[in-house]
């Protein structure tokens, strides 16, 4: 990837919006930095000229939390993501399997868990495809696992096999197992008796997913489940330019043995920091608080509606969060939560309190992503505490996720609690916006239409569902924008456009402003991406500027 530089670049013929409020028509760039706007970027002579074609310049999106390697290693595997049946996933893995006899382990990732019943998916469906080598898949959510019995043989699962306060193995009537397994130890269980991932194979899927980001208009990205040993990728990924973006890593505490991992997350953090690379840092640490409400693992206050026996599946001991998390901010490291049910929400903000007691004040901008269903006597507390909330823009719609399984399982009274978009930003609450990717979709162009309606694709409900929710194409913008740059420590640097900061750009064809918003993602072409003043991204059927 170029990492060319032109020493004075001016923009011009079209919209510069530059988040801060204002438009003008003219942006100048020089060795990498914004130098002016307006009528003073039209001074002088350049050494380059980008004609914005009646097209809009704006400050270049973020992405707040993502999974990056999971995302490149679905495109690597079977292509499951997407498909509307069991018989076309089968299909897709048989065609997959036979195209490669050498992989010992077939391994892919997204399909849709709502096409099945409680989304429970059968080992005895994939064995008909092959039932002579292993075969495990994620749900689209990342927190469930559908295996075959081979799969299931070689990790030593069986009916003898147990639950545990943080993994449930779907059974059969007798008890046997169904092949559907639900949060971390049981998809760790399948999936640690698979071979690891190569080094290669991870700067692999990195390139390709950092690509994907930057063709999106995308130049920082959040990765929020970083492993120790996809670290030494990551690495080489930054020695060889492979990274299309910044990436900001947020390692995963264990809660088995996250006293060990702190040595280890201080050793990676100074490998990173030693590189010096501006497009790579390790500056958070990412806890899973509870898991997700399609499959009745997030942590709820009361039961759920549809399963009065269980509250979900908290991921954490509380002191031993406690703890862990007055840790990590001890060593300076950001703390990133993954918080869906408004008990797993404020756990996570409990424990924040507990940090910012404990070791004093200073600005450590801590995150809670996703923050699902809220409750409304927890919501002030997100300004109070300076905490971020990171939301996937995606979600706060009516689609068969939400319709076939949440829904169900939570009931009508805190389904009107999910998603609550305009009354953080209301309430004076820093919001980020991520994807989640690939839980669902990487591009800020299609996110940023449904924070604005708050409809699904056909259009539904009229008027937002929870409309009261909804807020302004700008507002979702800068959420995009200004929003993950704050949650990057980084806005004086990046998210809105001033004299001095990085040329971190994305010019698009179209003001989407002016735009209907359900128009956004269809109508809408990036036709470039800058990083502090380098191209990483040109449409491929455009050679010039």
């Amino acid at each position: 990837m170029s990492r060319t530089l032109f020493h004075r670049t001016l923009f011009h013929g079209g919209v510069v919006w530059t988040g801060t409020g204002t438009t003008t028509d003219a942006l100048s760039v020089r060795d990498g930095r914004i130098e002016a706007l307006g009528a003073a970027a039209l001074a002088g002579t350049h050494d380059q000229r980008v004609d914005l074609r009646g097209g809009m310049l704006l400050p270049a999106f973020g992405d707040g939390h993502c999974h990056p390697d999971h995302a490149g290693f679905e495109a690597m595997g079977p292509e499951v993501r997407g498909l509307g049946t069991v018989e076309e996933i089968v299909e897709e893995v048989r065609r997959h399997a036979a195209a490669h006899p050498e992989t010992e382990w077939i391994i892919g990732g997204g399909y849709d868990a709502t096409i099945v019943p409680d989304g429970l998916f059968d080992a005895r469906w994939l064995d008909e495809a092959v039932p002579d080598r292993p075969v495990a898949l994620r749900a689209w959510d990342y927190h469930t696992l559908w295996c075959n019995s081979e799969a299931m043989r070689r990790a030593g699962l069986d009916a003898s096999t147990p639950d545990t306060p943080r993994g449930r193995f779907a059974r059969r009537p007798d008890g046997e197992l169904l092949g559907t397994m639900m949060e971390w130890d049981a998809v760790d269980a399948v999936l640690a008796a698979a071979p690891a991932r190569t080094t290669e194979d991870l700067v692999t899927a990195l390139a390709a997913a950092t690509e994907a980001y930057a063709a999106a208009g995308v130049t920082w990205i959040q990765d929020a489940w970083v492993e120790h040993g996809t670290v030494e990728a990551y690495l080489e990924a930054a020695r060889r330019g492979l990274l299309a973006t910044r990436v900001n890593l947020a390692f995963r505490a264990d809660p088995v043995r996250w006293r060990e991992q702190l040595a280890e997350f201080a050793a990676d953090r100074e490998r990173v920091r030693m590189l010096g690379d501006d497009r790579l840092t390790a500056d958070t640490v990412k806890f899973f608080v509870d898991g997700i409400l399609e499959n009745r693992t997030a942590s709820l206050l009361a039961p759920y509606s549809d399963d009065p026996c269980t509250r979900g599946m908290p991921v954490w001991p509380y002191g031993e969060l406690l703890e862990a998390l007055t840790a990590v901010d001890a060593m300076g490291l950001q703390a990133h939560l993954h918080a869906i049910g408004d008990a797993g929400i404020r756990t996570a903000l409990d424990a924040i309190e507990h940090v910012t007691r404990v070791n004093g004040p200073r600005d450590r901008r801590p995150v809670i992503a996703h923050v699902q269903v809220l409750a409304e006597e927890d919501l002030p507390r997100f300004a109070r505490l300076g905490v971020i909330a990171n939301l996937q823009p995606l979600w706060a719609r009516t689609d068969p996720p939400m319709t076939k399984l949440t829904f169900p399982r939570i009931g009508p009274d805190r389904a009107r609690r999910q998603y609550l978009i305009g009354s953080l930003l209301r309430a004076g609450v820093h919001v980020s916006f991520g994807s989640d990717w690939p839980v669902s979709d990487h591009r800020p162009l299609a996110g940023l239409p449904v924070a604005v309606t708050r409809e699904n694709a056909e259009r539904e409900p009229s008027g937002g569902w929870l409309p009261e929710e909804r807020i302004g194409i700008e507002e979702s913008l800068s959420a995009y924008t200004a929003g993950v740059a704050h949650q990057a420590f980084a806005e004086d640097e990046r998210g809105t456009l001033a004299p001095g900061k990085a040329a971190d750009l994305v010019w698009l064809d179209r003001d989407v402003r002016r735009l209907d918003p359900h128009e956004i993602a269809d109508l809408t072409v990036v036709l470039g991406t800058w990083t502090a003043g380098t191209r990483t991204y040109l449409p491929a059927h455009r050679s010039g500027v």
